[in-house]
C-alpha cells in the first residue's frame, strides 16, 4: 500500500504496527492524493479548519505543528526551522484505504481514476522499490545542535527556574541534524519501522517535506462525545539479550518515584486541560502509570478521558489541550516561554501531531516523537529528542535518555 502511495506528492500512512492497544481503531489508514487541501498559519487556523470541515464534511488527514501554540498563547518562535512544515495542513484524500484485521476498504473521490478493484490490483502488483537507479543515499554526518556541556549547563539553569517556582516540570528538547544529506524517505521509513515498530507510526509526505514517525504516544482521540488522551512520561531501556535484566529495568521504571512523579504531573495537566471543555465531573484517570513495552524501550503511560457536552466539535478539546502536556510541562505557558528561551531550534512538526478527522467529526492524533524529518529540496534532515526535567533530574541521565530515544533513528541512518 505504501509503495503504491509514495508516487503521490501528498500522502499520509498511519500504521498501528499490529499493536492491539486500548482504544484501537484501525490496523492502518492510507490517504493518497488530495482533492482539496487547507493550509493555515497560526492565528485563526483552528476556527478556519472547523469551517473547512463543516462546509463539506469528509475525511481529512494532516498535521498540527507545535508552532500552532502561537495561536493559543502569547508566544512567537524565532529559532531556525530547517524542515518547513506549515503550522497547520489538512487534505481530503483522493484515495482512502482502511485496513482492519479482516478486510481492506478502498474509497475514492469522484475524480479518482479507475475502480476499487483496479486500485486493489495495482497495489497487489506494485513491486518493492528498486533503488539501483535512484539518487544515492549520502553518508549521514550527524551534528548536535547543543553540545553535551551546553546541554548539561542548560538543565542546571532550568532547575534553578524550578527552584524559584517558575515551573514544576519542563520538557527540554535538543536537535540532532544532518545538512547536505540525501536519503530515500520510503526506504528510511521501512527501516525505522523494522527497527522500532510503534502503535502511532506514520509516513507523511507534503510535497518535498517528509515525516518518518515511530511514535508510541497518542495525543487525543474523540469518538462521539468521549475523548481520550494518553500521555507518556517515564522511559527505560530494553535489554533483548537478557530477559532477567529486561524485566528488572521494567520493574525499576514502575517503582521509580521520579518517573511516577513526572507522569502524575503531566496527568494533572491533561486533566486540567480536558476539564476546560468536558462536562463537569466527567474527566477521569482510566489508567495511571501503566508500563507498556516496545522494542527499544519500556514506557510509563497513563490514560485520561472525559465527556464533551452536546454540540462540541473536535476543535474545542484541541484548543484546550494543545500543545500536549507531555511535550511542554507545567504550568504550560511559562514552560513554553522557557522552551523558546533555552532551546536552539524551532520544533516545527516535532512535538506536534499527525492524524485524521472523520466526516462525523471524530479524530485520532498522535504525538510526533521518535521521528525523522526530512526536506528533500534543501537536503536537510532532523530528528529532535527530549526529556522531562524536574528539580530532581540528573543532567547526565537526562542527556543519556535523549541519546537512547535517538538511538533507533541513528542506527537506521547508519545502515541506509
Amino acid at each position: 500500500m505504501l509503495n503504491w502511495a509514495s508516487r503521490f506528492s501528498i500522502c499520509c500512512f498511519l500504521d498501528n504496527q499490529l499493536y492491539q492497544a486500548p482504544h484501537h481503531s484501525f490496523e492502518c489508514l492510507l490517504a493518497a492524493g488530495a482533492t482539496r487541501q487547507f493550509q493555515a498559519t497560526a492565528g485563526q487556523a483552528l476556527d478556519q479548519l472547523a469551517a473547512f470541515h463543516q462546509a463539506d464534511p469528509d475525511w481529512l488527514f494532516g498535521h498540527l505543528s507545535y508552532d500552532l501554540k502561537n495561536e493559543l498563547y502569547p508566544l512567537q518562535s524565532q529559532h531556525p526551522d530547517g524542515i518547513g512544515f506549515p503550522d497547520l495542513f489538512f487534505f481530503v484524500p483522493e484515495y482512502l484505504l482502511q485496513l482492519s484485521e479482516t478486510e481492506l476498504r478502498i474509497g475514492m473521490a469522484g475524480q479518482a481514476a479507475g475502480t476499487a478493484e483496479q486500485v486493489f490490483n495495482e497495489i497487489r502488483n506494485t513491486a518493492l522499490p528498486d533503488n539501483s537507479n535512484a539518487p544515492a543515499t549520502t553518508p549521514v554526518s550527524i551534528h548536535h545542535r547543543i553540545s553535551r556541556q551546553d546541554y548539561l549547563d542548560t538543565i542546571r539553569r532550568l532547575q534553578q527556574h524550578i527552584l524559584r517556582g517558575d515551573c514544576y516540570e519542563l520538557n527540554f528538547c535538543q536537535e540532532f541534524y544532518a545538512p547536505d544529506t540525501t536519503i530515500q524517505p520510503l526506504a528510511a521509513y521501512r527501516a525505522l519501522s523494522a527497527a522500532s515498530p510503534n502503535p502511532f507510526a506514520a509516513f507523511y509526505r507534503l510535497d518535498h517535506r517528509y515525516l518518518l514517525c515511530a511514535s508510541p504516544e497518542r495525543y487525543l482521540k474523540k469518538t462521539g462525545d468521549r475523548i481520550w488522551s494518553q500521555p507518556i512520561k517515564g522511559t527505560a531501556r530494553r535489554d533483548r539479550n537478557d530477559p532477567a535484566v529486561d524485566e528488572q529495568n521494567k520493574i525499576s521504571l514502575q517503582e521509580s518515584s521520579k518517573e511516577r512523579s513526572e507522569n502524575v504531573m503531566v496527568v494533572d495537566l491533561v486533566r486540567n486541560d480536558l476539564s476546560k471543555v468536558c462536562t463537569e465531573g466527567s474527566v477521569q484517570v482510566d489508567e495511571l502509570c501503566a508500563i507498556y513495552s516496545f522494542p527499544q524501550v519500556h514506557q510509563m503511560i497513563s490514560t485520561v478521558s472525559g465527556l464533551l457536552p452536546e454540540g462540541h466539535s473536535f476543535v474545542e478539546p484541541i484548543r484546550a489541550s494543545f500543545p500536549m502536556g507531555s511535550m511542554t510541562g507545567a504550568p504550560k505557558l511559562r514552560v513554553m516561554q522557557l522552551i523558546e528561551q533555552y532551546e536552539q531550534s524551532r520544533r516545527g512538526l516535532f512535538s506536534g501531531s499527525v492524524g485524521y478527522i472523520t466526516p462525523e467529526g471524530n479524530i485520532d492524533f498522535n504525538v510526533v516523537i521518535r521521528s525523522l524529518l526530512y526536506n528533500a529540496a534543501t537536503r536537510y534532515l532532523s530528528f529532535p529528542a527530549g526529556s522531562a526535567i524536574t528539580f530532581y533530574s540528573d543532567p547526565e541521565q537526562e542527556y543519556a535518555e535523549c541519546l537512547l530515544k535517538a538511538e533507533a533513528i541513528q542506527k537506521v541512518l547508519q545502515e541506509l
